[in-house]
């Protein structure tokens, strides 16, 4: 049997009790072989050799006409593949199973997970419970009540070849007062970012209208993940901080596709990512909720794509 380094360094909890509240704590399991994609599915480029060229000569580029039109079927379908496992979510299930929900609703349209094989990354989707902060990889994690679990979808659509990419996080039963007013107050972040967009505006705005908000109700935002420029590559420029910055960012123009996609946490902003490469825990135990919409920037305000 094969002990992991981050088992030797430290033993982890089975609960924690945060705000008077006591949830599980999560820790890696075991993850199960990687999916199947059939043979007549377009796959993404994923090579080293690729992504490195890819973000060597990206810039931020803006879509109109045929490129909208096939950007919006792509997060259609993400949005879709999102609701099927939000219905799926429930007591006993485990992250693994969600992740085959996620994998069958997407080949079955013809597309591709676009998480899966990205970086090594072994899975169709994220799947990131209570103190997972992100990037949480599916594995036979049983879901309890009082959980509260993030999913993030990505799909690159054969024939479309474009990306669309969207997240959420969901109770599992009946969670307590405290995980549902951060799930709320996180989608809210999302929403008053969104309404905040606008040709002619920078993107700092973005990272202070989250932070002002998640900060009026005792959360704190993750500074270490962004949203990104997406459509044809699956990340791209422009970085959307989810935090206030000094430097000016640059300026919103009409055209430009991006996510927006913060993570709120109930604790210190402080995280570590353990030897999966992949998987990021909150330092104090604390739980995190993370919302996303893949938006397009229309003449005067902001679209959302999925």
């Amino acid at each position: 049997m094969v002990v992991r380094a981050w088992q030797k360094m430290f033993e982890w909890p089975k609960t924690a009790s945060k705000f008077g509240k006591t949830y599980t704590i999560v820790q890696p399991g075991k993850v199960g072989p990687t999916r199947h994609i059939p043979e007549h599915i377009t796959k993404p480029d994923y090579t080293a050799s690729n992504l490195a060229l890819v973000a060597m000569n990206q810039k931020i580029d803006k879509k109109f006409g045929d490129d909208l039109r096939r950007m919006e079927a792509a997060c259609h379908l993400a949005k879709t593949v999102l609701e099927a496992a939000k219905n799926f979510i429930q007591v006993g299930v485990t992250t693994d199973d969600i992740d085959h929900v996620v994998h069958s609703e997407i080949i079955k349209n013809d597309a591709y997970p676009s998480p899966l094989n990205y970086k090594g990354f072994p899975k169709s989707c994220c799947t990131s419970v209570n103190n997972v902060t992100c990037h949480g990889i599916p594995d036979d994690y049983v879901l309890q009540n009082g959980d509260v679990i993030n999913v993030d979808v990505s799909v690159y659509y054969d024939g479309f070849h474009f990306h669309g990419d969207t997240s959420d996080t969901y109770a599992v039963g009946t969670v307590d007062s405290q995980a549902a007013k951060l799930i709320r107050v996180t989608r809210e972040c999302l929403k008053f970012a969104i309404d905040a967009c606008a040709p002619g505006e920078r993107f700092n705005v973005i990272g202070d209208v989250i932070q002002e908000h998640a900060q009026n109700n005792d959360f704190s935002v993750c500074p270490y993940f962004i949203g990104h420029g997406i459509g044809k590559y699956f990340h791209g420029p422009p970085n959307v901080w989810h935090t206030k910055k000094s430097r000016r960012l640059e300026v919103m123009e009409t055209g430009m596709a991006f996510t927006i996609e913060p993570i709120l946490m109930e604790g210190v902003s402080s995280i570590k990512r353990l030897d999966d490469k992949w998987t990021c825990i909150s330092r104090d135990n604390g739980r995190s909720a993370q919302a996303e919409h893949t938006l397009w920037l229309g003449d005067k305000t902001a679209h959302i794509l999925t």
